[in-house]
């Protein structure tokens, strides 16, 4: 399982979106939100190499985005994966 947060300018510049369509092509269950604090939440679940892939692509995110950290979270999410890999609101 992935959960982390991803912080930097990640609000506004379509990364949910961008997480969401790689995250399905990697064939992974889970979600992405914008948190209040202006950083993005990602849950997944799956293949493990899938979920490295994911790990490097958020480092990069869509061409607006400024990625500063992808922090692991130790808690445990209060919403389970989706299948597909959905937005969350």
């Amino acid at each position: 399982m992935l959960y982390v947060a991803v912080r930097g300018r990640v609000q506004g510049v379509g990364f949910r979106w961008f997480v969401r369509e790689r995250a399905r092509a990697l064939g992974l269950r889970g979600w992405v939100r914008n948190r209040q604090d202006g950083s993005v939440e990602v849950l997944a679940e799956g293949d493990d190499s899938a979920l490295h892939q994911l790990r490097i692509m958020l480092r990069d995110g869509p061409s607006g985005a400024r990625v500063s950290d992808v922090e692991d979270q130790e808690m445990t999410p209060n919403v389970g994966a989706l299948d597909p890999f959905g937005i969350l609101k």
